[in-house]
């Protein structure tokens, strides 16, 4: 019976683990896995803090008292993303469970549509499979500006693509080997082979999109920000004031931004407040931009939503169409979970934002 009492301790711990990062920011990359991941399926998490609980009500000693209280936390803390979660937008468990609905669509990988200075970039196409033409999104991906591929964030640009979308899922060189403005200038080459080329692929290249996700969306705002012909902007937490996120790195800060920043721009604001200017999206704002979405979760520790605030303030502020979601229990690259609760929170706004603009 001894022996059942710990195993049952040795659960409750594990669980209490893993419901303290929904609450305690994460110090480490290792730990921020735990910080994205635990809220997102917390609804799976309740039961066996529940069973748990259980368990360990039903017996007695010091041992089972102990794990009866670290699983009553544990399911306490499991329920606030379910007590926070947006009553507009519709949950599905199943989805939870198996996935998200990606629908119907066709994938051509590794177009080649530029090679600067001798680095091949290449485009993954998702298509849906009536003809067009069809609204255009280039997706951007995430990573740093340091890492990442076309392949990333492949659950969205299919689910797109089976709604009436083309979406270009584009690359772009990465520092620390290159710096800004580099990247820029790949997502402005990607954007002119998009509309050269678009017919080929059943898009409408008068009608593009951009969509990114953190050093994405900061590439994808100053992209549609000084780009005249982009109707629509998505950022999913992505960086607004690069000299600002400098000087006030976030604490604690699990990814060390001023290396980051100083790996992309390849210096301090101090050495470099030109780069850091012209990389802010917030420096682009004008009275004619584009309709914009900004999705950043409130326990952000890398991009604080502070930014996403301040950038839906000025653009507002001009004069333009912009929609700002913050997600409560949603920590930086919340989508790393596509079926998790923030994951379905952020393709709901997505899909209506873009069939608002485009009239899918």
């Amino acid at each position: 019976m001894e022996d059942v009492s710990w195993l049952v301790l040795l659960l409750a711990t594990t669980l209490f683990f893993l419901a303290i990062w929904m609450i305690v920011p994460a110090p480490t990359m290792t730990l921020l896995a735990f910080s994205v991941g635990a809220p997102e399926v917390s609804p799976l998490l309740l039961m066996p803090a529940i069973a748990v609980a259980v368990l360990a009500w039903r017996g007695r000693g010091r041992v089972r008292r102990t794990a009866l209280v670290l699983a009553l936390v544990s399911a306490g803390l499991f329920t606030m993303p379910m007590a926070q979660y947006p009553r507009n937008v519709p949950f599905s468990i199943s989805t939870l469970l198996a996935g998200v609905d990606l629908g119907q669509s066709r994938l051509t990988r590794g177009v080649a549509f530029a090679a600067p200075a001798g680095v091949q970039l290449t485009a993954d196409i998702y298509q849906p499979l009536s003809n067009g033409p069809f609204p255009a999104v280039v997706q951007i991906y995430g990573g740093a500006w340091q890492r990442g591929t076309p392949g990333n964030d492949a659950v969205l640009a299919a689910r797109l693509a089976s709604r009436g979308y083309v979406v270009f899922a584009i690359d772009y060189r990465h520092a620390p080997a290159w710096q800004w403005p580099a990247q820029l200038d790949d997502v402005q080459t990607a954007l002119a082979w998009v509309r050269e080329h678009a017919e080929e692929y059943g898009a409408d290249g008068s009608r593009l999109a951009l969509l990114g996700r953190s050093a994405g969306a900061q590439l994808a705002m100053v992209a549609g920000l000084t780009d005249p012909g982009i109707r629509a902007v998505v950022s999913y937490y992505g960086p607004v004031n690069l000299t600002q996120g400098w000087r006030q790195p976030p604490r604690p800060d699990p990814i060390g931004s001023r290396a980051v920043l100083e790996a992309f721009i390849g210096g301090t604001p101090d050495q470099m407040p030109e780069r850091y200017r012209d990389a802010s999206p917030i420096t682009y704002v004008t009275a004619n931009a584009p309709r914009t979405l900004l999705i950043y979760g409130s326990r952000d520790h890398i991009v604080q939503p502070q930014y996403g605030r301040n950038l839906h303030a000025a653009l507002t502020a001009a004069g333009n169409q912009s929609e700002y979601v913050e997600i409560p229990w949603g920590d930086h690259a919340f989508d790393a979970l596509p079926a998790g609760l923030s994951g379905q929170v952020a393709i709901y706004y997505t899909e209506r934002f873009l069939a608002q603009i485009f009239g899918r």
